[in-house]
C-alpha cells in the first residue's frame, strides 16, 4: 500500500524567487532557469541552450562536447545503476548530434560515510558500460561532503566525440512534413526508479532502458538518409523533446495516440499515480525526424538493431499550431501534450 503522507507537489510556481526542484526537472522551468538566468549571466562567453550537445570546430575537425550531472535516488534500480546512467547518458547526447563517442570523464561528489563497496559497484558500472560503448574514461576528480550534506554519491560526466563532415542535426532542422520517430516503448526508465523507493510497488518489475544510442544512430546514418533532428527523450520524457523542437524550429507536431508505445507496466504505474507516461524519463530511446521518403529506410535500419527493433512511426511535422504538439485521439479529435512545467517524478536521472 502506497503511503501518500508527507509528499509534496515537485512543481512547484514558476514565479518563486528560490531554487527548487522543478529547476531540474527538464520541463518549462528548467528551460527558464537556462534561457534567463544562466545564459544571460555568461555574456558573451555563453552559448545556445537550444540543444544538449555543442558542436564546435578545432583543429579542422568537428567536436561535439556534452557534460551532464547524475543525482539519481535511489543509486541503484531494476535495469542499471548512476553508474551506467551517467556513461549512457553522456555518450547519448553525442549520439544526438551524431557524433561518434571518444573520451569521458568522471567527476564525483561523494557524501561522508557512503559505503566503498556501493561506490566499487558504481565505478564497476561505469566501466562495463563505457567498454560496452567502446569509450574511455579519462580524467575526473573527486571530492568529499559532510554527512548530510550530499545523499550518497553525486556524479557528473563529460563527452568528447567526433562528427563527420556532411552530418547537421539540430532542432531548428525540423521541416513541415518530417515523419516523427521513436526507437522504442516509452517511459521504462523512469517507472524503475520510481519503483524502487519505499512503499511503491506495482505488481510487476520494469526495467530502465538505460543503453547506448550511437551504434544506433550510426545505423541511421549508414541509410544515407538527411536526419533532421534527433532527441533522447530524457527528463520531462517524450513531451518535453516534442515541445522543445517544435518551439525550436516554429513548427507543429502532430502525433497518432494510438501509435505510442507505452508498456503495459509503464501504464498501470502511471494511472496508479495519476503520471502522464508521455513526461516521464526514457535513459535508451531517441526520437527522430527525417524526410518522409526516407522514413521507411530508416525504420528499417533502426529495427534491424538490438536499440531499436521496437521503432515505430508516432506522427508528422506539421504547418499548423506552430510550437504546440498535439495528439490525435482514437475518437479522431485531438490534445494538446502539453510542456511539463517542473518535474513529474523527482531525481531519477
Amino acid at each position: 500500500m502506497i503511503d501518500f503522507e508527507g509528499w509534496s507537489c515537485p512543481v512547484p510556481l514558476r514565479d518563486t524567487p528560490n531554487v527548487v526542484a522543478g529547476h531540474g526537472g527538464g520541463g518549462a522551468m528548467s528551460a527558464d532557469l537556462v534561457r534567463h538566468l544562466l545564459i544571460p549571466g555568461y555574456g558573451d562567453a555563453g552559448g545556445t541552450a537550444d540543444r544538449d550537445c555543442a558542436v564546435v570546430e578545432a583543429g579542422g575537425a568537428r567536436l561535439a562536447f556534452t557534460t551532464d550531472a547524475y543525482v539519481v535516488q535511489p543509486m541503484f534500480f531494476p535495469g542499471g545503476s548512476i553508474g551506467d546512467l551517467a556513461v549512457n547518458g553522456t555518450v547519448n547526447d553525442l549520439a544526438m548530434a551524431g557524433a561518434t563517442p571518444l573520451y569521458l570523464s568522471a567527476a564525483f561528489i561523494l557524501e561522508e560515510g557512503t559505503p566503498l563497496a556501493d561506490l566499487g559497484r558504481i565505478t564497476a558500472a561505469m566501466g562495463a558500460a563505457a567498454t560496452a560503448a567502446g569509450v574511455r574514461l579519462v580524467t575526473g576528480d573527486t571530492k568529499v561532503v559532510g554527512n548530510g550534506n550530499g545523499d550518497g554519491v553525486y556524479l557528473t560526466t563529460s563527452g568528447v566525440g567526433v562528427v563527420a563532415d556532411g552530418v547537421e542535426i539540430e532542432p531548428r532542422r525540423a521541416t513541415v512534413g518530417d515523419a516523427v520517430l521513436v526507437s522504442g516503448d516509452l517511459g521504462r526508465h523512469g517507472v524503475a526508479v520510481l519503483s524502487c523507493r519505499e512503499g511503491l510497488e506495482f505488481g510487476t518489475t520494469v526495467a530502465s532502458d538505460t543503453a547506448p544510442l550511437h551504434g544506433l544512430v550510426a545505423a541511421m546514418l549508414a541509410t544515407g538518409a538527411d536526419l533532421h533532428v534527433l532527441r533522447d527523450p530524457t527528463r520531462g520524457g517524450l513531451a518535453a523533446a516534442l515541445n522543445e523542437i517544435a518551439a525550436t524550429a516554429r513548427v507543429g507536431v502532430e502525433l497518432t495516440e494510438r501509435d505510442l508505445p507505452v508498456p503495459d507496466g509503464v501504464a498501470d504505474a502511471c494511472h496508479l499515480l495519476g503520471l502522464d507516461p508521455l513526461q516521464v524519463a526514457n535513459e535508451g530511446r531517441l526520437v527522430a525526424f527525417v524526410r518522409p521518403d526516407q522514413a521507411g529506410d530508416v525504420l528499417a535500419a533502426m529495427r534491424a538493431h538490438p536499440y531499436g527493433t521496437g521503432a515505430r512511426r508516432i506522427g508528422t511535422c506539421v504547418a499548423g499550431h506552430p510550437g504546440m504538439v498535439v495528439a490525435r485521439t482514437a475518437l479522431g479529435g485531438t490534445r494538446v501534450i502539453s510542456m511539463p512545467i517542473g518535474e513529474q517524478l523527482p531525481r531519477i536521472c
